[in-house]
């Protein structure tokens, strides 16, 4: 589930990158693709949290214990948040929402935001002693680049084509 909640929020992020994304489109069909890409990501991280309740209830092993699994639910909150500050942009006639833009500068900022406590997370979950045991050397150090790579493409182009002060919304 955590691959498949890091790809997706990681592609619908990337949808509005000119020269990141798998996607040649329209922006109205990237805003598409960007809320479906979001609501899988959201699906994704929801069932891992089913699984990982369900499964602590039947070890009867305590919730909640580490900064992995505290800042994981922080971030699937913050998710969460982000979806419904999307859904006001993507309806902001009948929530009578007049600065649009303002919104959306909002919604880029809180985006970078639950990415990178997304990106903490798993840093976190690498770090722990279960992932330690099984991946060791040389191979533990390729994981983090993996996780922060990608990270660092989101945070420069949020930065660049988004919160720039030449780029203007409308």
């Amino acid at each position: 589930m955590s691959i498949a909640f890091c790809l997706c929020l990681t592609e619908a992020i990337l949808i509005f990158s000119p020269e990141g994304s798998l996607f040649f489109c329209s922006h109205k069909v990237k805003v598409q693709l960007h809320w479906i890409a979001q609501v899988l990501a959201l699906v994704a991280a929801t069932l891992g949290l089913v699984f990982i309740i369900s499964s602590k209830n039947r070890s009867e092993l305590p919730h909640f214990t580490s900064w992995h699994s505290i800042l994981g639910l922080l971030t699937i909150l913050a998710l969460y948040g982000q979806v419904l500050c999307g859904l006001c942009l993507l309806f902001p006639q009948l929530l009578r929402i007049s600065l649009v833009a303002q919104l959306r500068r909002y919604h880029v900022v809180y985006g970078l935001i639950v990415y990178l406590l997304a990106t903490f997370t798993v840093v976190l979950g690498i770090c722990s002693d279960w992932f330690q045991a099984q991946v060791k050397g040389v191979a533990w150090y390729l994981c983090l680049g993996l996780i922060f790579c990608p990270a660092l493409v989101i945070v420069n182009q949020t930065s660049r084509t988004c919160l720039s002060k030449k780029r203007q919304y409308v």
